[in-house]
């Protein structure tokens, strides 16, 4: 899967949108307890994602691949949509 873009939303949740066209949600909450991720529990940090088209990365040094997210990407729910 190769990202082609991200939208941070609120509580945590990247909604993600593959150069295929598909569409889904992944929630970050998970991660958060680990060392890499936890600045991200600041919200201006969390709104910094960068799309490196197969990851995605924040300025504090966490990162995330493309695998990672499409493995557990979930469908997007209508609030959103």
């Amino acid at each position: 899967m190769k990202i082609a873009a991200v939208v941070p939303l609120e509580d945590h949740i990247l909604f993600v949108e593959a150069e295929d066209g598909s569409t889904g949600v992944f929630d970050l909450t998970p991660y958060l307890a680990a060392e890499a991720f936890a600045p991200l529990q600041d919200h201006a940090e969390f709104l910094a994602v960068h799309n490196g088209g197969y990851f995605l990365e924040w300025p504090c040094g966490a990162d995330l691949s493309a695998d990672t997210i499409e493995a557990n990407l979930k469908a997007v729910p209508p609030d959103i949509a």
